[in-house]
């Protein structure tokens, strides 16, 4: 016999079993909705493989290294940028290519490296950027306007990369000669290496311009395809063999006085980093740039004692006569350019920025070499004492 109070209870049940079953499934669901969390977790940091355009044992290369990992430190690991040297997957010619294709994910180097794919390229670093220097080109690119113009122009060639020019170049010497320079003259007929814009420049000057990479530099000029040449600074230089082949260095010129290098990703594998990494990276640029400078002040200062000192390198500066032929043949080339709608806003964008920007430089800034004449010149002998 079924008493009342079991058929109430038996009544009951399917709903205490409804509740059972919802709970269950809700239980089901969150541990279904917190799954890709853990799958997340599971798979580890984001990698990405990189090429710089310098030898391994060139400091350039060691400054694309100190750029990942600031980015590997500050991300605590969820990037990770793996950077090998050049030619390790492409020459370094062809970087731009092989990141926009994906075949590298990011990479070290210089805009005007890509010179042949749009020479507006070479306004940043090659040329006289209009009396600024390095510093002072990349004020430009971030506050007045360069950073849209790039966007620009990579758009106009259809690179897919997303650039980041960082790290001011002090200026560049005009290069290492078998004997030195005292006038323009000297130059003719020189077989000489240089880059971007600055081959235009020094073919008015009446050397046999030949474009190649840091490092088949050196091997040229031993094996006399190069009678001269240019790389960047002495650190570079030393490290590069230019002290084996070269005893004589020219310092100062226009014809790269303002020169930052670029940090460049694939802009599909850029677009699909979470905004927080996206962050960091940008904030790692600036950190990096400002450590390239100061590391470059410690190390390019040293290594210029010891070429003189070690490695019986002379160092002279270049005939002022020099470089305003250098001014007159970078204008030429650049007068060259009027069809190319693109260089000419560039250009004219520079110019508005540099006119302002440098004459406030140069009535602000005091010039340092009486101070370094002061503590460091030599001291005029004392006057003998009257007997």
């Amino acid at each position: 016999m079924i008493k009342k109070q079991d058929v109430k209870v038996s009544k009951a049940s399917p709903a205490r079993r409804k509740f059972l079953t919802g709970a269950a499934a809700a239980t089901t669901g969150a541990a279904i909705a917190g799954f890709p969390m853990i799958a997340k977790a599971q798979a580890g940091p984001i990698t990405m493989r990189w090429q710089s355009t310098w030898p391994a044992k060139d400091i350039f290369h060691e400054y694309a290294l100190d750029f990942a990992k600031k980015v590997n430190d500050m991300t605590g690991g969820d990037l990770k940028i793996d950077v090998l040297p050049a030619g390790a997957v492409v020459p370094p010619f062809q970087l731009l290519d092989a990141v926009s294709k994906g075949t590298l994910d990011g990479g070290h180097g210089v805009l005007v490296y890509h010179y042949g794919k749009q020479n507006a390229l070479a306004l940043w670093g090659s040329g006289p950027a209009y009396g600024m220097d390095a510093n002072m080109l990349l004020a430009w690119h971030k506050y007045g306007g360069g950073k849209q113009l790039l966007e620009k122009l990579y758009g106009s060639i259809g690179a897919n990369v997303v650039s980041f020019p960082y790290g001011p170049m002090p200026t560049q010497p005009l290069g290492w000669f078998k004997k030195p320079i005292t006038k323009s003259a000297d130059i003719k007929g020189l077989k000489f290496r240089t880059v971007g814009i600055s081959i235009d420049v020094f073919t008015a000057l009446g050397a046999a311009v030949n474009a190649l990479p840091g490092g088949e530099i050196v091997p040229a000029m031993d094996r006399g395809l190069l009678d001269a040449a240019e790389f960047n600074n002495a650190s570079s230089d030393r490290l590069l063999g230019f002290p084996d082949v070269s005893k004589v260095c020219m310092l100062q010129s226009f014809h790269q006085n303002a020169e930052q290098f670029e940090i460049m990703f694939n802009k599909t594998k850029f677009n699909a980093l979470p905004a927080k990494i996206k962050s960091i990276i940008e904030n790692a640029v600036e950190a990096a740039s400002a450590d390239m400078s100061w590391k470059a002040v410690d190390r390019y200062s040293q290594d210029y004692i010891e070429l003189q000192e070690k490695q019986g390198v002379k160092f002279y500066k270049t005939p002022d006569a020099v470089l305003q032929q250098q001014l007159t043949g970078y204008d030429a080339a650049a007068a060259k350019r009027k069809d190319n709608a693109l260089f000419r806003e560039i250009e004219e964008s520079q110019k508005k920025f540099a006119a302002r920007a440098v004459r406030w430089d140069l009535d602000t800034n005091v010039n340092r070499r009486m101070a370094y004449n002061h503590y460091f010149g030599k001291k005029a002998a004392a006057p003998a004492k009257k007997s």
